[in-house]
């Protein structure tokens, strides 16, 4: 609990924020999380519980839901900015050529650059990923290259995400075990938009101390 409030509840308030997304749906397979979302009033779905994905467990709901496009939220993502979100679901829409769109956010610490936790990006001219990795890319021989890291906030459009888990995995894939490497080993487009978005995790009691510190000084600020 952070601020009297489950992770979870703190999660699907910032996404119900948006402007651009008609329903929300949390999915999980454990009941303890669905009734932790019941218990502020969140549609729930129960999915399968042998997804290696959790694109899967999107795409498994998604087949049963009318929308055009579909975002990605992770459930660990409390200081979500609705914001992104809406960047995401509007760079399909204003893009018809790309399946997928992801963010990209510059990278401010040195010790982010060398770190494999924290995934890196680089993009063509066009704004579309060249390539997702844990290694330090590029490699800057002239001193002025910029780095950017990947939150993992994914917005699919849903005919190519019904077919996702369904494409065969790479060899990048694999070596790297990142999910998103899937689409472009096999020739498709992810569209990539810059963000001031600072993706923030909790996956440690550590990280539950600071949200918590942090949610306080907000309180103080408002």
């Amino acid at each position: 609990m952070a601020a009297g409030k489950t992770i979870l509840q703190h999660v699907f308030e910032r996404a119900s924020r948006t402007t651009y997304l008609n329903r929300l749906v949390i999915a999980t397979d454990d009941e303890r999380i669905a009734a932790a979302a019941r218990s502020f009033g969140a549609p729930v779905r129960m999915t399968r519980s042998d997804h290696p994905s959790g694109t899967d467990r999107v795409a498994e709901v998604a087949a049963t839901e009318p929308a055009d496009i579909v975002v990605n939220i992770q459930g660990d993502e409390p200081l979500i900015d609705p914001s992104a979100i809406d960047a995401l679901a509007l760079a399909l829409v204003d893009d018809e050529e790309a399946p997928m769109a992801t963010l990209k956010k510059r990278i401010e610490d040195p010790q982010e650059f060398t770190n494999p936790n924290v995934v890196k990006v680089v993009t063509d001219l066009r704004g579309y990923a060249v390539y997702f990795s844990r290694s330090p890319i590029p490699y800057d021989l002239s001193g002025q290259a910029v780095h950017y890291k990947h939150p993992g906030l994914y917005a699919y459009r849903r005919e190519f995400l019904l077919n996702y888990s369904s494409l065969p995995v790479g060899a990048l894939e694999r070596a790297e075990r990142l999910e998103q490497l899937r689409a472009i080993e096999n020739g498709y487009r992810i569209r990539v938009v810059e963000t001031e978005y600072e993706s923030f995790g909790v996956d440690t009691p550590q990280d539950l101390e600071k949200l918590k510190r942090l949610l306080e000084r907000s309180f103080m600020e408002d």
